[in-house]
């Protein structure tokens, strides 16, 4: 076959008049033995409608692979986003275990603030009164730590945001109400 040459009339097919011309399709095809005895068709191959379909389009792989890179990029960027949060924990985490490992006369009690102090030797201490309540402190301030109830610490500067995050949570958790089965995408909140 010819590229440009009408197929050949098909059993049970659309009138020759009313078919498209197509290129045909010269050697795409392997050559497979049929299955069906006497239909006429030595292979499959042979068949005029098989030898009738056009050839994929010459930007698909192009279409494929960029689609493909698109995806990969997204995943990598969850990737950098997921290794951050790990960074992120195991810095809290190690700033966690130093601040339980600091010298403290008295018993540490989640909700509260502490204060944390350095001696002129170098020793950290923690203190439950500020730098303001203290007066003039004989030892250097490093921060205001908050013990939280998972006995995490919080710096100063983040409690008002961690203490409102937790009063969500308490508020979902104190409803015990189940999150609504989601079918969809819920962009719900992402477009504020």
């Amino acid at each position: 076959g010819r590229a440009g040459t009408r197929c050949p009339a098909v059993p049970g097919s659309i009138p020759r008049q009313h078919r498209p011309v197509v290129p045909l399709c010269a050697g795409a095809f392997r050559r497979v033995v049929g299955s069906q005895k006497g239909s006429g068709w030595r292979n499959l191959a042979d068949h005029p409608a098989l030898s009738c379909l056009p050839p994929p389009p010459p930007q698909a792989d192009e279409f494929v692979r960029a689609n493909a890179c698109n995806k990969l990029t997204v995943i990598a960027e969850q990737i950098r986003c997921l290794q951050e949060q790990a960074r992120k924990v195991l810095e809290d985490a190690n700033r966690d275990a130093d601040l339980h490992h600091v010298a403290c006369n008295l018993v540490k009690k989640p909700g509260n603030v502490y204060y944390l102090y350095r001696r002129e030797s170098g020793q950290k201490y923690f203190s439950m009164l500020s730098p303001k309540e203290w007066g003039t402190s004989p030892h250097e301030f490093l921060g205001a730590y908050k013990l939280q109830h998972d006995l995490s610490w919080t710096p100063f500067e983040d409690i008002e945001r961690r203490d409102a995050e937790m009063n969500v949570l308490d508020k979902l958790l104190s409803r015990q109400a189940a999150l609504p089965p989601c079918t969809e995408p819920n962009f719900q909140g992402l477009t504020k």
